[in-house]
């Protein structure tokens, strides 16, 4: 679905990625996980051409070169962005109609499907998006993103300031959206979390990969479990 190779992402004269190369495959979870300034974010980042980069990278035989995000969100590719950005002086409806800007004959259905996915933000969805939990913040967040029907959804630190119950029912929700057909590239510091429902991932540290692997294998690799997984 979608190929890098060496990939460089630059702020200014900073190198904040390293010549990475790895790929998605339909219907994969692939986790990227590392401690914070790794480069995660920015990798996900230029896949959208939102910051400066070099490299080659070719989502569903699109050069991604030659289109800017709001075409390359056309074309299947969405991104729930850390720390959520949603549009807090704007409803939850408002939020979801955001979403849609490209799907605009789709919405009401796509808008009963975010709902039926998440019940709380369809209890809240005249009130305004600031005044929800950080939980429900981040379902209206990705659900922002699935208005756009992406056929690729990267995910962001989807745990990040969540309460632990809440982690868990966002990932039940990242593993439901593959089973139902969309493939995912899952950026997460909690990495016990996240390999346990990848198919794959890539360790990044520096701005470099300097492991990757079968996820269910890298649980038990005693070097991951050192690092990352806290014993």
């Amino acid at each position: 679905m979608i190929s890098v190779k060496n990939l460089h992402v630059y702020y200014g004269l900073i190198e904040a990625v390293k010549g990475i190369d790895f790929e998605v495959k339909e219907g994969e979870i692939i986790s990227l996980i590392g401690s914070n300034g790794a480069g995660k974010s920015s990798t996900l980042k230029a896949l959208l051409n939102s910051v400066k980069k070099t490299g080659d990278i070719n989502f569903l035989g699109y050069d991604t070169r030659n289109h800017k995000t709001h075409t390359l969100v056309q074309h299947g590719l969405s991104l729930v962005p850390e720390g959520r950005k949603i549009f807090i002086n704007l409803t939850v409806e408002e939020n979801l109609r955001m979403g849609a800007f490209n799907n605009d004959e789709n919405y009401e259905h796509l808008k009963d499907a975010m709902y039926e996915l998440f019940p709380r933000i369809k209890d809240k969805r005249y009130q305004l998006a600031g005044t929800m939990s950080g939980g429900e913040q981040q379902m209206l967040a990705i659900s922002r993103a699935l208005m756009g029907e992406p056929k690729l959804l990267m995910l962001d630190e989807p745990s990040l300031g969540l309460a632990p119950k809440i982690v868990g029912e966002v990932f039940e929700i990242i593993q439901r959206l593959r089973n139902e057909g969309i493939t995912i590239l899952l950026v997460e510091q909690n990495a016990f979390a996240a390999l346990k429902i990848s198919d794959k991932a890539y360790v990044l540290e520096n701005g470099k990969i300097v492991m990757s692997g079968i996820a269910s294998d890298m649980i038990g690799d005693d070097a991951i479990r050192k690092k990352y997984l806290g014993g």
